[in-house]
């Protein structure tokens, strides 16, 4: 990011009031806040209440990849995430035509590759887990299909990559050996964190309560995936893994989402890319637009990824099942603009702010900020 004093100072005389339309661009662009969306984000919605999809009465709608980019782009977003199993074959194999395609349109409509997520839940063969399934056949089929992600994500660009662990977990007591599954997952991540580095890339994964696993996945809390990286790097013998923070699995968890920032850092780990949407707290993972919930909540956290020097990009997940895509990719990069832009109004005022935490009084620390919350 760019925080100086002058760019501060533009937050009056260039920012002032609400940011909307081309405001936002040039509020981002200037501040060096790198905003992107998951292709997942501009496609098609299923859930179990409507498997065929939601946009599937629409004869015009096209779920392609190279349509996501499109609309990605025509909500002036700068950045897509991938999943790898887009880029391979039925096989597992990179699928060369697929990354030439999806390549070209990334360069047609200006938008630059920055992570890539990998995909070991959605294929039948992984439903008792990817890293941790008791087969170790599958589980070796997992690491393949991570490590062609890994190449393919340092072949068109990307900057890391982040493994969520969707399948890996459990849904009843007793169900799983905790401590085994615990040690196939660190060993997994070890491997692929060593090939993240000889690549060049940032490693992270990141935590979730449960769903699709309903008893908990894997690394269910930012202190658990922490506690993982911490081994992988202890293994390794350098800080090569770290975590992906997700907002909406925060609120999920019940966690402040700024305090599990600050505890990573404490920890020396690294954050390796951040996941921005909208949830309900103590709920389901929503991934609603991004900045309709409570905005203490997300205004506090942006003001810890800017205090605890954050330099990555942050990466739009979410699900708008009944929103037009490129509206709501639109809104929620709109809403965290002005969020941020009230994080940096505090920010530059951050001396006050520690001399008002000091005092234990939480009034204090209120009357300053409430003016930047609600004005800002």
């Amino acid at each position: 990011m760019v925080v100086t004093p002058a760019t501060l100072a533009s937050l009056d005389s260039v920012y002032g009031g609400y940011l909307e339309g081309d405001l936002v661009d040039g509020f981002l662009a200037e501040f060096g806040i790198p905003f992107a969306a998951g292709h997942w984000c501009a496609g098609e919605f299923v859930d179990r209440f409507c498997p065929r999809g939601y946009n599937s009465d629409d004869p015009g709608f096209d779920p392609s990849e190279e349509a996501q980019v499109a609309r990605i782009a025509a909500a002036g977003i700068k950045g897509v995430e991938w999943h790898e199993a887009v880029f391979l074959d039925a096989h597992g194999a990179r699928d060369g035509a697929r990354v030439e395609a999806i390549t070209a349109a990334m360069a047609r409509h200006e938008v630059r590759p920055t992570n890539m997520n990998f995909n070991t839940w959605s294929a039948p063969k992984f439903k008792y887990g990817g890293l941790t399934h008791p087969d170790p056949g599958r589980r070796r089929e997992a690491l393949d299909q991570m490590h062609e992600g890994v190449r393919v994500a340092k072949e068109i660009g990307c900057g890391s990559c982040n493994t969520w662990p969707g399948s890996d977990g459990w849904d009843y007591h007793f169900e799983v050996d905790y401590g085994q599954r615990l040690g196939w997952f660190i060993d997994g991540c070890t491997e692929v964190a060593q090939a993240c580095a000889a690549a060049g890339l940032k490693f992270g994964t990141e935590p979730k309560q449960y769903e699709p696993r309903e008893g908990n996945m894997i690394v269910n809390t930012v202190a658990k995936a922490a506690l993982v990286a911490m081994e992988v790097n202890r293994t390794l013998g350098a800080t090569v893994m770290g975590v992906v923070i997700d907002y909406g699995h925060e609120q999920m968890v019940g966690n402040t989402p700024a305090d599990s920032l600050y505890t990573l850092r404490r920890f020396g780990v690294p954050i390796a890319n951040f996941h921005i949407n909208g949830a309900k707290f103590n709920a389901n993972d929503e991934d609603r637009i991004a900045g309709t919930d409570d905005v203490w909540r997300l205004v506090e956290f942006c003001y810890a990824a800017v205090d605890t020097g954050y330099e990555g990009w942050f990466g739009l997940d979410q699900f708008t099942y009944r929103t037009e895509q490129t509206v709501s990719m639109r809104l929620s990069m709109e809403f965290f603009a002005n969020c941020m832009k009230k994080a940096l109004r505090i920010y530059g005022d951050r001396e006050a702010l520690a001399a008002a935490q000091a005092t234990g009084d939480a009034v204090q620390t209120i009357q300053l900020v409430k003016r930047a919350i609600y004005n800002g």
